[in-house]
């Protein structure tokens, strides 16, 4: 008998399948409505993040002769070299700045409206950014191109910060990892969208490129009709509305059954354990000993998902390939199949996370893009000694993403909703994001600089923060697959030494309860854990 099956004695009798066994309860938990959420979700949030990744690249050269149309009708003369360099960096970097300051406002925004709503305000942000940038060559004034970077920046940290926490509380722990790779996924479509556009077939002409910035209002205008039908997050409505009622609902409509006394009783079973417990702010969770490592990881991870250089190839592929030896008329479809690998690698990841597990998957994935790291440094160096030797520099490429997109590309978003409690999660969003925003200001931003600096060994940088994290996830990183909250925090607990002091005043209590009762009720299983100071 599985292990988990003898510590739940009373499974067997109730018909209970056991928590983790694959099958039947997974495909259960799968409805209709939470595939929509999901979706929805992603395609207004996630997939604006990944288009808003990739669709500089093709327009570039026409973006550029712009900024030099511009300042010579207003200063006349021509854009100095440098400044042009100058703005076109902060063109691009200026979304993470935007980015940031999105982040920092989740909090305050979420606590007011909540997950779903704060979601539906955030659709403002994309639609005027897009308006700004699609009438800035009308209107012949660049700022209003920066500016728009900048807002749809804000929008991109909001919605990274939301949707996840969003995606994490309205799904069952069976298939919650599965579940938060949506996230992950439509950034990867999003991506490979921004450049399908960009080709010049389509939008990535010196005429139409104001077109493929105003794209991004359609997925924004979808979310804001389709998201008010779906119901709030349920672990928000018990938690910070106290509506019972309505968090039974919500996870009736979300999980397509009557039944739901078991979500419920967990969540309540959390909720008990903190019944005097504020919203935690980031200083509070950064002192606090009792999250410590959890706080660790989350910074860890958060910054090898931007230091790993990912975004170096999103931002600059283009000149990655030049330097390959691609002619430029090819350029562009060879960026394509960067997009199509990245969404392939998603979905796989999305349907193994929950049988391999989300630990494998980041240790593998940094593992490998370390190796292939390495392998394009030695390519780009002697490119020029035979003929087929650029070409394996693309091969390179394309495994670097596939590595990124099996695991490192969307369970730091996932890890930082499993790591943390209903009161902790916004603010350690907060810490995540931060972390996230200003990693990708700091790429997009000194990226051009290391690699004219080191040239072919610029790799070498971005290949050994890759070891550095696969080193540390797999001597700290506990595995998250399949268990509730409390779980997770048990797993920590060791290795933070500490036991919050409102779980650890009932422990004494709830042990002698334990002695009277050999034979715990399965259905109470994580309410005894709470008591007992596993949280």
């Amino acid at each position: 008998m599985d292990s988990r099956a003898r510590a739940h004695p009373g499974a067997a009798k109730r018909g209970r399948t056991p928590r983790g066994t694959p099958g039947r309860r997974t495909r259960k938990d799968w409805s209709c409505l939470l595939l929509v959420a999901s979706f929805v979700g992603a395609f207004g949030s996630s997939f604006l993040y990944g288009y808003n990744l990739s669709v500089v690249n093709a327009p570039t050269p026409y973006i550029k002769a712009f900024y030099n149309e511009s300042w010579e009708r207003r200063h006349g003369h021509p854009i100095d070299p440098d400044t042009l360099t100058l703005l076109w960096s902060v063109t691009v970097s200026i979304f993470a700045i935007g980015g940031l300051v999105g982040t920092l406002m989740v909090k305050l925004i979420g606590k007011v409206l909540g997950r779903k709503y704060t979601l539906l305000v955030n659709n403002g942000f994309a639609i005027s950014a897009a308006l700004l940038m699609a009438c800035s060559l009308q209107a012949g004034a660049f700022e209003m191109l920066i500016v728009g970077r900048f807002i749809m920046g804000v929008d991109g940290g909001i919605s990274l910060s939301v949707l996840p926490m969003y995606l994490n509380e309205i799904s069952p722990k069976e298939i919650r990892g599965a579940l938060g790779q949506v996230t992950a996924i439509f950034i990867c479509i999003g991506v490979f969208t921004g450049q399908l556009l960009g080709l010049p077939e389509l939008l990535g002409k010196e005429s139409t490129w104001p077109y493929l910035f105003g794209v991004i209002a359609v997925p924004a205008l979808v979310q804001l009709v389709s998201l008010p039908f779906l119901p709030e997050s349920p672990r928000f409505l018990l938690f910070e509305k106290h509506d019972q009622a309505g968090a039974e609902k919500a996870f009736q409509t979300f999980l397509g059954k009557e039944d739901v006394s078991r979500e419920v009783e967990e969540v309540l079973a959390e909720s008990r354990v903190q019944r005097n417990i504020q919203l935690v702010s980031v200083l509070e969770l950064l002192r606090s000993p009792f999250v410590r490592w959890q706080v660790i990881t989350v910074i860890v991870t958060m910054a090898c998902y931007q230091l790993c250089g990912l975004n170096a190839i999103w931002f600059y592929t283009n000149s990655i390939f030049g330097k390959a030896g691609i002619s430029p008329e090819k350029i562009p479809y060879i960026t394509l199949s960067t997009g199509g690998i990245e969404t392939l690698a998603a979905i796989f990841s999305g349907l193994v996370i929950e049988r391999l597990g989300r630990r494998p998957l980041l240790i593998g994935g940094f593992g490998l893009m370390a190796l292939f790291f390495g392998i394009i440094t030695i390519t780009l160096t002697f490119q020029d000694h035979a003929p087929w030797i650029p070409y394996l520099s693309i091969v390179c490429i394309l495994a670097i993403i596939a590595s990124f997109c099996s695991g490192p590309g969307g369970i730091p978003f996932i890890l930082t909703g499993e790591f943390f409690q209903q009161s902790q999660r916004p603010a350690a969003f907060i810490i995540a994001g931060t972390v996230n925003w200003l990693s990708n200001f700091a790429v997009g931003l000194l990226f051009p600089f290391i690699q004219k600096s080191l040239d072919t060994y610029c790799f070498l940088v971005f290949a050994t923060i890759c070891l550095t994290g696969a080193v540390y996830f797999y001597f700290v990183l506990p595995e998250t697959k399949n268990r509730t909250f409390a779980e997770i925090s048990q797993a920590f607990a060791k290795r933070n030494k500490a036991i919050p002091p409102e779980e650890n005043t009932n422990s004494a209590a709830s042990d002698a309860k334990v002695t009277r009762r050999p034979e715990p009720d399965p259905a109470s299983t994580l309410d005894n854990y709470t008591k007992n100071g596993i949280v």
